[in-house]
């Protein structure tokens, strides 16, 4: 048994504790083991000495965390403990390469499996990555995440976000309004993942100085994608020719990351898939990796697991 104190530096103690020691409690259920007894600056500890080491370091964290970010939400101090961490410590799986960027109201957005991972590292080696796997694996959320961490780091000057317009099996006819009021609805999904990403005043000055930009494949036509991470949503639903065009706006300096799911494609019979075409036709080439995520991706709710192993085992695809 060892006694340790850790002093508070650079952060007051009600910040760290919360008001009626939530925050505190929080911590101290990560660490049942340890007897934690908190006295103005001073944390009093007795335990195993490995676990005072590891509370140490993620005092430190949250430290930092506070210090980066001016506030420390209960909601971050749960990301920051990594309740899903089994065998890394806590202090790791805040500083480690899992997370991505740090989003709104202290959300953590990180790799939460061994595939999301790949595509983190994958893209640090390779200009182009495809990401193709079922639904609710978090290939979007993971490249939205990516093309965010690049803007903060200014390691691009724009983000630049697509998917085809094509409809998910439904004929949704007439839609009123301006043309950003018909596009919007198909471009939705990258809207929720920059909400949770972005602060809205943020977001909104990003978009109308198009250092965000957001449109439908088909717009891409004629450009060259340059200083940029771009990201090509749902590219099942991409043409042949769509595809071709999109791959080859390519500027010297980008980052392409193309995500899709070729179990849902919703282009009609006789037209196939340009994802499948670049899935046999790129696979080989120096500079582009195919990352495949499966069932033991889906970070969704528990039942969409299962939907997709039934899915995929019935072959009704």
């Amino acid at each position: 048994m060892t006694e340790k104190k850790i002093i508070l530096e650079d952060i007051a103690p009600v910040d760290l504790y919360g008001v009626n020691d939530t925050k505190l409690s929080l911590i101290k259920k990560r660490f049942p083991n340890l007897k934690i007894v908190a006295r103005g600056e001073v944390i009093k500890v007795s335990g195993e000495p490995e676990e005072i080491n590891q509370l140490e370091m993620v005092v430190n964290v949250l430290t930092a965390y506070f210090n980066r970010y001016g506030n420390l939400t209960e909601n971050a101090i749960e990301q920051i403990l990594g309740k899903s961490s089994t065998n890394r410590s806590s202090s790791e799986s805040v500083e480690g390469d899992d997370v991505i960027v740090f989003g709104n109201n202290g959300l953590i957005i990180k790799a939460r499996t061994a595939n999301q991972r790949r595509i983190v590292e994958s893209i640090k080696k390779n200009d182009m990555v495809f990401a193709i796997g079922p639904a609710g694996t978090g290939k979007t959320y993971t490249a939205v995440a990516l093309a965010v961490r690049a803007l903060k780091n200014k390691e691009i000057k724009k983000i630049v976000l697509t998917r085809p317009a094509v409809e998910a099996g439904e004929n949704l006819g007439f839609l009123p309004g301006a043309l950003k009021d018909k596009l919007d609805p198909y471009l939705q999904p990258l809207y929720d993942a920059l909400d949770d990403m972005i602060a809205p005043e943020k977001l909104a000055y990003y978009i109308e100085n198009r250092i965000i930009q957001i449109a439908p494949l088909a717009f891409m036509r004629g450009r060259t994608l340059d200083n940029a991470f771009v990201i090509l949503d749902e590219a099942q639903n991409a043409t042949q020719g769509q595809l071709k065009m999109f791959l080859t706006r390519m500027g010297s300096s980008a980052k392409f990351l193309i995500t899709g799911d070729i179990t849902q494609i919703d282009l009609p019979k006789h037209q196939p898939s340009g994802l499948i075409q670049a899935m046999k036709l790129l696979n080989n080439l120096s500079g582009i990796e195919f990352i495949q995520l499966d069932g033991n991706d889906v970070i969704r709710h528990k039942l969409v697991k299962k939907i997709v192993e039934v899915y995929e085992t019935s072959g009704n695809n």
